[in-house]
């Protein structure tokens, strides 16, 4: 039962953790809109939340060979795993970030990023009501 619950409440936690690094990337890229040469970087959420809760076995990961090596964090992703974002259209100086795109992919994450904050405060807050008894 408990393992159910922690389950549930570490997807969510992975889940959250994972939208808020997107949301970094995304305004990294508004950020960097007028950077001669930056090339917009992007995240598949989906692989990537899959690799945080096991299901998917990363493509690279760090190997802990002696007691005193770091594990990193689930879900954890280095500037190398992340992908390239395509171009709409090319433009005079390389740069890649469409602010259209970017805009709405801002919006679209913040949206989902509160419905899991949501989503895992709902849980917390029903696991407190059947502690108590309510």
């Amino acid at each position: 039962m408990i393992n159910r619950l922690t389950d549930t409440l570490s997807f969510q936690a992975q889940a959250l953790t994972l939208r808020a690094e997107r949301q970094r990337l995304i305004a990294s890229n508004i950020a960097n809109a007028d950077t001669p040469g930056y090339q917009a970087r992007e995240m598949d959420f989906a692989r990537a939340l899959k690799e945080a809760t096991g299901a998917a076995t990363p493509a690279r990961q760090m190997a802990a060979a002696t007691a005193g090596h770091l594990q990193p964090p689930a879900g954890a992703r280095s500037e190398a795993e992340l992908l390239y974002a395509r171009p709409a259209q090319t433009s005079l100086d390389s740069n890649t970030v469409d602010m259209d795109r970017e805009r709405a992919a801002f919006a679209d994450n913040s949206v989902k990023y509160e419905a899991t904050l949501r989503f895992l405060n709902g849980s917390v807050r029903t696991l407190m009501d059947a502690i108590k008894g309510q």
